[in-house]
């Protein structure tokens, strides 16, 4: 993977540790090793952009984080947690402290803008009234105020992004992960949003 670039924002304590990640995936031409050998450290307050060619494996690692992808050996420890050892459960537990933005959208269909942007809240239990407060100030932070009732059928590309970024956020996680997610998105300084994610 290419060296990342980082940029220092209120550097804190550790808050992401890796240590010799591999992850290699069977295809039908072999084996492809996607990361080799990974050490990161990423303190608590810092911004940090992994830069590298399609395919170099910023997505696996970034799904490796908060284990939707399983490394097949390595450390990957979150706020001191070994994110690797846990049971199903915990793992449920721990990711809601982690919002993840996601390059293909990964939006319900069927459901309003509305109801995507609160799933996560439902899924932790929050009361319906906590719900209603937290979807309003989310979306009227990317920019989606009007576009509630909407489905994401009707909606652009840049709209849809706006969407899974309202969800990550929703949840007021102790950490972000974004797969490009600037990459169909025209959010540009002093939005709101660069400014809370500052904070």
């Amino acid at each position: 993977m290419s060296k990342p670039a980082l940029c220092e924002m209120g550097v804190m304590d550790d808050y992401i540790q890796i240590s010799g990640v591999h992850k290699t995936f069977r295809t039908h031409n072999g084996p492809l090793q996607v990361l080799k050998g990974i050490d990161l450290t990423v303190r608590e307050g810092e911004i940090f952009g992994i830069i590298g060619f399609s395919g170099a494996g910023k997505s696996t690692l970034a799904r490796c984080i908060n284990r939707l992808e399983t490394p097949d050996s390595g450390s990957i420890k979150v706020g001191g947690v070994e994110i690797l050892n846990l049971s199903k459960k915990q793992l449920l537990q721990e990711r809601k402290k982690i919002g993840m933005i996601f390059q293909t959208f990964n939006l319900f269909e069927s459901k309003t803008v509305y109801h995507n942007i609160s799933y996560p809240l439902k899924i932790s239990k929050i009361p319906k009234s906590e719900i209603r407060k937290r979807v309003l100030e989310t979306a009227e932070l990317v920019g989606l105020s009007d576009k509630l009732n909407a489905y994401p059928g009707g909606l652009s590309g840049g709209q849809k992004q706006r969407v899974g970024i309202a969800r990550a956020l929703v949840n007021r996680p102790n950490l972000l992960l974004s797969d490009e997610a600037t990459s169909a998105l025209i959010l540009k300084p002093p939005c709101r949003f660069w400014i809370y994610l500052k904070k």
